[in-house]
């Protein structure tokens, strides 16, 4: 096969349709939206996909409220880590000055 060939351009024609064609699977199986030859979105066609979308933005809510939290009750039994050593080793200079 030459490279001016008219089966060349053809080969090169055909990879680009089946790298299209995998790719916009892709998208569809995965939920990102799909765009037509011209770039304008598809708009999906299961009635699911829109519940779908709210209960996981719902769940991701809950989720990030839940990890907040955990950062705060983190940050104060470090708080209580670190001045509870200190008091500790003070306690103990006081206990030994004492004796």
């Amino acid at each position: 096969m030459s490279w001016g060939s008219p089966s060349f351009v053809l080969v090169i024609i055909g990879m680009s349709m089946v790298g299209w064609m995998v790719t916009t699977w892709m998208r569809a199986k995965h939920g990102y939206p799909v765009e037509n030859e011209w770039g304008e979105t598809v708009h999906r066609t299961t009635p699911d996909a829109d519940r779908k979308i709210a209960l996981l933005e719902g769940d991701n809510a809950k989720l990030a409220d839940k990890i907040v939290r955990l950062e705060e009750r983190i940050s104060v039994l470090e708080r209580i880590a670190t001045d509870t050593n200190g008091q500790a080793a003070q306690l103990a200079d006081q206990i030994d000055r004492l004796r």
